[in-house]
C-alpha cells in the first residue's frame, strides 16, 4: 500500500537550527525531483501465518527525522529490523542510497541502530565506548581519538571521557549510546525507543538536544516509539501504523488537525467523535445530523453525501466552554462538568452531554491567575466550537 503524504497539502513543518544558527524549512517529500535515500517498496513481512508488514512502500529522504508511530504489534519496528538486516522482507524491496540491501549484512549496511537499553560495555569508560567500533573498522588511532573528541564535544561528555557507564545518569549513558552510534558517520541511525527509559522531564530535554544533534550532522534519523507526543516534537514526517499497515505519512502539523481516518484522529493526541449522518451540503458548508442534538454546522473539503455516515473529530482545546448560553446554538453542547483536571497552563474538564450519551473532554487555556467565577463540578455548562474547529472523516 503507498501512503501519499497527507494528501498533498503543503503544511508548515518545523523549522530546524543548522550549525551556525541558520534556520532551514525542510520538505523534500513535496519536492517531485527529490530523490529519496530510502526506499521500501511493496514490502511484506511474514512469521509464518502472522502478517507482521503487510505491502508497504515509502520514500524516506536524506536528513530528515522519521518516526515510524503505532501501538505495540503494528509492524514498526519489524519495519526497522528489516531495514538494519535483522530480518529480510518476504517480498518486496527495500533500497537505500539506490543499493538494494537484499542479502546484505548488518554490519555492511550504512545504518547504526540504537536501542532501548544503549548496551553500552559495563567495563569501558565513556571514551572507549564511543571509540569501540572505528577500532573494529580499523580505523588509525589518531583519527581515532580526534572522532572521540569530536562526539563527546556534540554529546556535552567531555568532563566525563573516563567515566564507567555505572557513575553516568540515565541521560548520560543514552547520549554516550548516541555518540557511539553516529561516530562512524553511518546515512542512517536507527532508534528504537530510545528515551523510553528517561523520566518525563529528562524525556523532553533529550527529544530537543536529538534534534539538535541530528541537524548539526546531517544524519537521517528513524524513530520507533510508541508515543506520540515524542513523535510530534522530533519528527519531520510520522508514519502511523496499525495491524501492518500505514494507515497515514505526513509532517506532524498535518497528522494532528487532518487526520485522515477516525483511527489516527483517535490514537494522535485526546479528541471527540461525534457520529453522525450528513442532512445537507452547500459547497464546503456541511449540515451533520447527530440523535438528540441540533444539527452541526461544519466547514470540510471532504466529498461527503447527503444521508451518508460520517465522524466529526474535534480537539479539546478548539471547543470552549462557558457557564452562559451562548448566542448562536448551532455548535453547542449542554452539559454537566463530570471532572476536572488542573495542569497548571491548562484546565481539562470531562462533560457529560446527557443529550449524545457521552462524555467529551474539553481543554481551557489558564490565561489569568485569578477567575471570578470558575467552573467547578456538577455546574451546567455550554460547551460551543466553530464551523471550522472540527475535521469530517468518512472512515
Amino acid at each position: 500500500m503507498s501512503v501519499t503524504d497527507g494528501g498533498g497539502v503543503a503544511a508548515p513543518v518545523k523549522s530546524q537550527t543548522a550549525i551556525g544558527g541558520v534556520r532551514r524549512k525542510f520538505q523534500p517529500w513535496n519536492d517531485p525531483s527529490a530523490v529519496p535515500l530510502i526506499r521500501f517498496e511493496n514490502v511484506t513481512k511474514r512469521f509464518g501465518d502472522f502478517v507482521a508488514v503487510n505491502n508497504v512502500s515509502i520514500d524516506i529522504h536524506q536528513r530528515e527525522f522519521f518516526s515510524l508511530l503505532g501501538p505495540s504489534g503494528c509492524g514498526k519496528t519489524t519495519l526497522m529490523r528489516m531495514l538494519a538486516g535483522f530480518e529480510e522482507p518476504t517480498s518486496g524491496r527495500i533500497t537505500l542510497a539506490g543499493k538494494d540491501l537484499a542479502g546484505v549484512p548488518p554490519y555492511e549496511r550504512p545504518a547504526n541502530m540504537m536501542f532501548q537499553s544503549y548496551a553500552l560495555f559495563p567495563h569501558m569508560s565513556v571514551s572507549d565506548n564511543i571509540a569501540f567500533g572505528l577500532k573494529m573498522d580499523k580505523m588509525p588511532k589518531a583519527q581515532i581519538q580526534e572522532r572521540v573528541n569530536q562526539m563527546l564535544k556534540l554529546v556535552k561528555l567531555e568532563k566525563f571521557a573516563t567515566r564507567k557507564p555505572h557513575q553516568l545518569s540515565g541521560g548520560q549513558r543514552q547520549r554516550v549510546a548516541l555518540a557511539r552510534a553516529v561516530a562512524r558517520q553511518p546515512k542512517v541511525l536507527l532508534l528504537d525507543e530510545p528515551l523510553g527509559a528517561l523520566d518525563k522531564k529528562l524525556r523532553e530535554e533529550t527529544q530537543f538536544e536529538l534534534m539538535d544533534i541530528q541537524v548539526e550532522l546531517g544524519i537521517t534519523f528513524i524513530i520507533v516509539t510508541h508515543d506520540q507526543e515524542e513523535a510530534m516534537t522530533m519528527s519531520d514526517r510520522i508514519a502511523v501504523m496499525d495491524h501492518g499497515k500505514l494507515v497515514q505519512v505526513a509532517p506532524p502539523g498535518v497528522i494532528y488537525e487532518q487526520p485522515n481516518s477516525k483511527y489516527v484522529a483517535d490514537f494522535i493526541g485526546n479528541i471527540n467523535i461525534f457520529e453522525g449522518k450528513v442532512g445537507s451540503v452547500n459547497g464546503n458548508a456541511v449540515s451533520v445530523q447527530s440523535a438528540g442534538n441540533p444539527p452541526f454546522r461544519v466547514e470540510s473539503a471532504e466529498p461527503v453525501s447527503t444521508g451518508q455516515t460520517v465522524f466529526l473529530a474535534i480537539r479539546p482545546e478548539k471547543m470552549r466552554i462557558s457557564l452562559d448560553p451562548p448566542a448562536d446554538t448551532s455548535n453547542c453542547l449542554v452539559g454537566e462538568v463530570f471532572d476536572i483536571g488542573y495542569l497548571g497552563d491548562w484546565t481539562n474538564y470531562v462533560v457529560e452531554i446527557a443529550s449524545l450519551g457521552q462524555r467529551i473532554r474539553v481543554s481551557s487555556a489558564n490565561m489569568s491567575r485569578f477567575v471570578e467565577r470558575p467552573l467547578t463540578w456538577e455546574d451546567k455548562v455550554y460547551v460551543t466550537f466553530a464551523p471550522d474547529a472540527g475535521v469530517l472523516l468518512t472512515k
